[in-house]
């Protein structure tokens, strides 16, 4: 028992006394001083990166050529999938009284419609659209 405790203290003890500098030489060199060595200096590597990037155009200065060929996710999800026609129909409420007969309620308009819900058109499949 005693053995083994002397055996654990005494690679703790070796352990802690060892320096960073003996397991990781760093030769005095930061990481940024590493990372400009390797990429060549950086100046040259940020030239070389402005010689590739080009100017992104938004949407908003686009001619309306560009739009119509530009290819974005709403565009795409239109092409493939359309909406199916669903037509609004217009009800008329009469005059009427509301419950129990004591309040009167006048006539309205609403409109709701004819499908519970959005369908779509499945790719490739005729809308009625030409």
């Amino acid at each position: 028992m005693k053995k083994t405790l002397l055996l654990i203290l005494t690679i703790t003890l070796v352990g802690c006394s060892t320096s960073q500098e003996d397991i990781l030489p760093t030769n005095g060199k930061s990481m940024l001083d590493l990372w400009h060595q390797q990429a060549g200096g950086s100046q040259t590597l940020l030239d070389m990166r402005t010689q590739l990037r080009r100017p992104l155009t938004s949407p908003d200065t686009m001619t309306a050529a560009q739009r119509e060929y530009t290819r974005t996710a709403e565009n795409e999800v239109n092409q493939l999938f359309p909406r199916l026609p669903n037509p609004d129909l217009v009800m008329y409420v009469f005059p009427h009284l509301t419950g129990k007969g004591t309040t009167p309620v006048p006539g309205y308009s609403t409109v709701f419609s004819l499908h519970s819900r959005v369908e779509y058109a499945l790719p490739g499949e005729r809308t009625g659209e030409l």
